[in-house]
Protein backbone atom coordinates (compact mmCIF):
# COMPACT_ATOMS: atom_id res chain seq x y z
CA UNK A 1 0.00 0.00 0.00
CA UNK A 2 1.47 3.14 -1.00
CA UNK A 3 0.19 6.40 0.44
CA UNK A 4 -1.33 7.64 -3.10
CA UNK A 5 -3.58 4.76 -3.16
CA UNK A 6 -6.62 5.88 -3.58
CA UNK A 7 -8.00 4.06 -0.13
CA UNK A 8 -5.38 3.49 2.64
CA UNK A 9 -5.80 0.62 5.15
CA UNK A 10 -4.25 -0.89 7.87
CA UNK A 11 -4.95 -3.38 11.00
CA UNK A 12 -3.22 -2.41 14.00
CA UNK A 13 -4.26 -4.62 17.31
CA UNK A 14 -7.65 -5.84 16.19
CA UNK A 15 -8.89 -2.87 14.71
CA UNK A 16 -8.74 -2.05 10.82
CA UNK A 17 -9.09 1.64 10.05
CA UNK A 18 -10.07 2.34 6.61
CA UNK A 19 -9.03 6.00 5.05
CA UNK A 20 -11.03 7.27 1.98
CA UNK A 21 -7.80 8.82 0.47
CA UNK A 22 -8.31 11.78 -2.51
CA UNK A 23 -8.35 14.90 -0.46
CA UNK A 24 -8.17 16.75 -3.47
CA UNK A 25 -11.47 15.92 -4.78
CA UNK A 26 -12.80 15.42 -1.00
CA UNK A 27 -12.73 12.00 -1.30
CA UNK A 28 -15.15 11.98 -3.55
CA UNK A 29 -15.75 7.92 -5.25
CA UNK A 30 -14.00 7.05 -8.35
CA UNK A 31 -13.63 4.18 -10.22
CA UNK A 32 -10.25 3.44 -8.36
CA UNK A 33 -11.70 3.95 -5.27
CA UNK A 34 -14.43 1.54 -5.86
CA UNK A 35 -12.20 -0.86 -7.36
CA UNK A 36 -9.89 -0.48 -3.71
CA UNK A 37 -12.96 -0.93 -1.85
CA UNK A 38 -14.09 -3.96 -3.32
CA UNK A 39 -11.21 -5.89 -2.81
CA UNK A 40 -10.55 -4.45 0.92
CA UNK A 41 -14.23 -4.70 2.40
CA UNK A 42 -14.49 -8.65 1.60
CA UNK A 43 -10.91 -8.88 2.97
CA UNK A 44 -11.59 -7.28 6.33
CA UNK A 45 -14.86 -9.15 6.69
CA UNK A 46 -13.00 -13.01 6.63
CA UNK A 47 -10.12 -11.71 9.15
CA UNK A 48 -11.21 -13.08 12.12
CA UNK A 49 -8.72 -11.06 13.84
CA UNK A 50 -10.39 -7.77 13.15
CA UNK A 51 -13.20 -7.13 15.93
CA UNK A 52 -13.79 -3.26 15.39
CA UNK A 53 -13.49 -1.33 11.82
CA UNK A 54 -12.77 2.41 11.63
CA UNK A 55 -14.23 4.25 7.98
CA UNK A 56 -12.43 8.03 7.44
CA UNK A 57 -11.71 10.17 5.00
CA UNK A 58 -8.11 12.20 4.68
CA UNK A 59 -7.30 16.19 4.79
CA UNK A 60 -10.36 17.47 6.10
CA UNK A 61 -13.43 15.56 5.02
CA UNK A 62 -15.37 12.50 4.97
CA UNK A 63 -16.44 11.92 1.45
CA UNK A 64 -18.15 14.85 -1.09
CA UNK A 65 -20.16 12.00 -3.15
CA UNK A 66 -19.81 10.34 -6.31
CA UNK A 67 -17.25 11.94 -8.51
CA UNK A 68 -19.45 13.92 -10.65
CA UNK A 69 -16.34 14.26 -13.38
CA UNK A 70 -16.51 10.78 -14.17
CA UNK A 71 -20.00 10.30 -14.15
CA UNK A 72 -19.99 13.26 -16.82
CA UNK A 73 -16.83 11.34 -18.92
CA UNK A 74 -18.28 8.12 -19.21
CA UNK A 75 -21.82 9.24 -20.05
CA UNK A 76 -21.46 9.06 -23.79
CA UNK A 77 -20.69 5.11 -23.25
CA UNK A 78 -23.82 4.14 -21.13
CA UNK A 79 -27.36 3.50 -21.36
CA UNK A 80 -29.99 1.79 -18.48
CA UNK A 81 -28.16 -1.46 -18.46
CA UNK A 82 -25.01 0.56 -18.16
CA UNK A 83 -26.26 2.69 -15.19
CA UNK A 84 -27.96 -0.52 -13.63
CA UNK A 85 -24.47 -2.29 -13.54
CA UNK A 86 -22.88 0.61 -12.58
CA UNK A 87 -24.68 0.51 -9.02
CA UNK A 88 -24.93 -2.76 -8.68
CA UNK A 89 -21.41 -3.12 -8.64
CA UNK A 90 -20.76 -1.30 -5.35
CA UNK A 91 -23.84 -3.11 -3.67
CA UNK A 92 -21.85 -6.36 -2.67
CA UNK A 93 -19.56 -4.55 -0.46
CA UNK A 94 -21.36 -1.89 0.47
CA UNK A 95 -24.08 -4.86 2.25
CA UNK A 96 -21.01 -6.25 3.76
CA UNK A 97 -20.12 -2.82 5.40
CA UNK A 98 -24.20 -2.56 6.15
CA UNK A 99 -24.63 -5.92 7.45
CA UNK A 100 -21.00 -6.37 9.41
CA UNK A 101 -20.77 -8.51 12.09
CA UNK A 102 -18.56 -6.48 14.00
CA UNK A 103 -18.92 -2.72 15.03
CA UNK A 104 -18.47 0.09 11.99
CA UNK A 105 -17.18 3.29 13.36
CA UNK A 106 -17.56 6.51 11.10
CA UNK A 107 -15.42 9.13 12.05
CA UNK A 108 -16.82 12.18 10.05
CA UNK A 109 -15.05 15.38 9.24
CA UNK A 110 -15.87 18.46 6.76
CA UNK A 111 -18.77 16.70 4.06
CA UNK A 112 -20.35 13.56 4.12
CA UNK A 113 -22.53 14.38 1.00
CA UNK A 114 -24.16 11.89 -1.41
CA UNK A 115 -22.99 8.73 -1.33
CA UNK A 116 -20.35 9.66 1.48
CA UNK A 117 -23.49 10.53 3.55
CA UNK A 118 -24.32 6.95 2.56
CA UNK A 119 -21.38 5.23 3.53
CA UNK A 120 -21.55 7.36 6.86
CA UNK A 121 -25.30 5.93 7.35
CA UNK A 122 -23.27 2.30 6.88
CA UNK A 123 -21.97 2.89 10.25
CA UNK A 124 -22.98 1.39 13.72
CA UNK A 125 -21.67 4.75 15.48
CA UNK A 126 -20.66 8.49 13.91
CA UNK A 127 -18.35 10.15 15.48
CA UNK A 128 -17.76 13.87 14.06
CA UNK A 129 -16.26 16.95 14.12
CA UNK A 130 -18.13 20.63 14.75
CA UNK A 131 -17.30 21.11 11.15
CA UNK A 132 -18.74 17.85 9.64
CA UNK A 133 -21.55 18.25 7.51
CA UNK A 134 -24.46 16.08 5.85
CA UNK A 135 -26.34 16.09 2.92
CA UNK A 136 -28.20 13.60 0.47
CA UNK A 137 -27.94 16.46 -2.10
CA UNK A 138 -28.88 13.98 -5.08
CA UNK A 139 -31.91 16.02 -6.36
CA UNK A 140 -29.93 18.71 -7.11
CA UNK A 141 -28.48 15.94 -10.13
CA UNK A 142 -31.68 14.74 -10.69
CA UNK A 143 -31.21 11.48 -8.91
CA UNK A 144 -32.56 9.80 -5.81
CA UNK A 145 -30.57 8.32 -3.22
CA UNK A 146 -28.05 5.25 -3.21
CA UNK A 147 -25.54 3.67 -1.41
CA UNK A 148 -27.93 2.28 0.86
CA UNK A 149 -29.53 5.39 2.04
CA UNK A 150 -32.89 4.09 1.05
CA UNK A 151 -32.69 1.41 3.47
CA UNK A 152 -30.63 2.94 6.66
CA UNK A 153 -31.54 6.88 6.73
CA UNK A 154 -35.23 6.15 7.66
CA UNK A 155 -33.95 3.54 10.38
CA UNK A 156 -32.03 6.69 11.96
CA UNK A 157 -34.21 9.49 11.51
CA UNK A 158 -37.83 8.07 11.10
CA UNK A 159 -39.26 8.14 7.54
CA UNK A 160 -41.01 11.74 7.60
CA UNK A 161 -37.53 13.36 8.73
CA UNK A 162 -35.83 11.00 6.33
CA UNK A 163 -38.44 11.48 3.14
CA UNK A 164 -37.47 15.19 4.02
CA UNK A 165 -33.26 14.82 3.49
CA UNK A 166 -33.93 13.30 0.54
CA UNK A 167 -36.61 15.89 -1.11
CA UNK A 168 -34.89 19.06 0.37
CA UNK A 169 -31.34 17.81 -0.37
CA UNK A 170 -30.41 20.61 2.15
CA UNK A 171 -27.50 20.35 4.04
CA UNK A 172 -27.69 19.33 7.67
CA UNK A 173 -24.33 20.71 10.34
CA UNK A 174 -22.67 19.12 13.15
CA UNK A 175 -25.25 20.26 15.72
CA UNK A 176 -28.15 19.28 14.12
CA UNK A 177 -27.15 15.84 12.69
CA UNK A 178 -25.85 15.36 16.54
CA UNK A 179 -30.36 16.29 17.69
CA UNK A 180 -31.37 13.76 15.16
CA UNK A 181 -29.32 11.06 15.67
CA UNK A 182 -27.14 11.10 12.84
CA UNK A 183 -24.14 11.52 14.59
CA UNK A 184 -23.23 9.96 18.55
CA UNK A 185 -20.87 12.25 19.56
CA UNK A 186 -19.32 15.42 18.73
CA UNK A 187 -15.36 15.48 19.04
CA UNK A 188 -12.63 18.74 18.06
CA UNK A 189 -10.51 17.77 15.10
CA UNK A 190 -7.59 16.68 17.09
CA UNK A 191 -9.37 14.05 18.99
CA UNK A 192 -11.63 12.50 16.41
CA UNK A 193 -9.73 9.99 15.11
CA UNK A 194 -8.61 9.11 19.03
CA UNK A 195 -12.01 8.79 20.09
CA UNK A 196 -12.78 6.50 17.15
CA UNK A 197 -10.11 4.44 18.16
CA UNK A 198 -11.27 4.40 21.72
CA UNK A 199 -14.37 3.07 21.36
CA UNK A 200 -13.21 0.67 18.77
CA UNK A 201 -10.78 -0.67 21.46
CA UNK A 202 -13.11 -1.02 24.09
CA UNK A 203 -14.95 -3.58 21.67
CA UNK A 204 -11.74 -5.74 21.87
CA UNK A 205 -12.56 -7.35 25.34
CA UNK A 206 -16.56 -7.96 24.08
CA UNK A 207 -18.08 -11.01 23.05
CA UNK A 208 -17.96 -11.23 19.03
CA UNK A 209 -21.29 -13.42 19.39
CA UNK A 210 -22.72 -11.18 21.57
CA UNK A 211 -22.09 -8.43 19.29
CA UNK A 212 -22.98 -10.15 16.48
CA UNK A 213 -26.45 -11.07 17.62
CA UNK A 214 -27.19 -7.82 18.90
CA UNK A 215 -26.46 -5.98 15.21
CA UNK A 216 -28.29 -8.77 13.38
CA UNK A 217 -31.58 -8.52 15.70
CA UNK A 218 -31.62 -5.19 15.70
CA UNK A 219 -31.61 -5.02 11.94
CA UNK A 220 -34.27 -7.72 12.00
CA UNK A 221 -36.56 -5.72 14.34
CA UNK A 222 -37.60 -3.24 11.86
CA UNK A 223 -39.15 -5.28 9.43
CA UNK A 224 -40.50 -7.61 12.07
CA UNK A 225 -43.01 -8.45 14.60
CA UNK A 226 -42.94 -9.29 18.43
CA UNK A 227 -43.20 -12.83 18.37
CA UNK A 228 -40.61 -13.22 15.75
CA UNK A 229 -38.22 -10.71 18.08
CA UNK A 230 -39.07 -12.74 21.38
CA UNK A 231 -38.06 -15.83 19.60
CA UNK A 232 -35.04 -14.53 18.25
CA UNK A 233 -34.35 -13.28 21.94
CA UNK A 234 -34.54 -16.49 22.88
CA UNK A 235 -32.67 -18.26 20.44
CA UNK A 236 -29.79 -16.41 20.94
CA UNK A 237 -29.58 -15.22 24.85
CA UNK A 238 -29.73 -19.06 24.47
CA UNK A 239 -26.34 -19.23 22.31
CA UNK A 240 -24.66 -16.41 24.41
CA UNK A 241 -25.66 -17.73 27.52
CA UNK A 242 -23.69 -21.22 26.04
CA UNK A 243 -19.93 -19.75 25.70
CA UNK A 244 -16.74 -20.07 27.56
CA UNK A 245 -17.08 -15.91 27.87
CA UNK A 246 -20.69 -15.50 29.30
CA UNK A 247 -18.95 -17.94 32.18
CA UNK A 248 -15.69 -16.32 32.90
CA UNK A 249 -18.12 -12.67 32.47
CA UNK A 250 -20.34 -13.67 35.60
CA UNK A 251 -17.29 -15.06 37.73
CA UNK A 252 -15.42 -11.65 37.06
CA UNK A 253 -18.43 -9.94 38.23
CA UNK A 254 -18.88 -12.41 41.39
CA UNK A 255 -15.35 -12.18 42.29
CA UNK A 256 -15.17 -8.22 41.94
CA UNK A 257 -13.12 -7.85 38.46
CA UNK A 258 -13.64 -5.22 36.10
CA UNK A 259 -15.56 -6.93 32.90
CA UNK A 260 -13.54 -7.20 29.86
CA UNK A 261 -15.83 -4.56 28.03
CA UNK A 262 -16.68 -1.53 28.85
CA UNK A 263 -17.68 1.32 27.19
CA UNK A 264 -14.99 4.21 26.88
CA UNK A 265 -15.86 7.61 29.02
CA UNK A 266 -15.40 10.47 26.79
CA UNK A 267 -13.25 12.82 28.88
CA UNK A 268 -13.04 15.46 26.18
CA UNK A 269 -16.14 16.63 27.22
Amino acid sequence: MTMDAPVLHEVADGIATITLNRPQARNALDAAMKEALAALVPALVADASVRAVILTGAGGAFCAGGDLRGMAEVRPTMDFEGWRARMRDVQPWLAQLIELDRPLIAAVDGPAFGAGFGLALAADFVVATPRARFCLSFMKVGLGPDFGAMYTLPRVVGVQRAKELMLSAREVGADEALRLGLVLELQPEDRLLERARALARSFIGASPLAVKLIKQDVARSLASDLPTMLALEAEHQARCFDTAYQAEAVERFLAKQPPRFSWPPDDGR
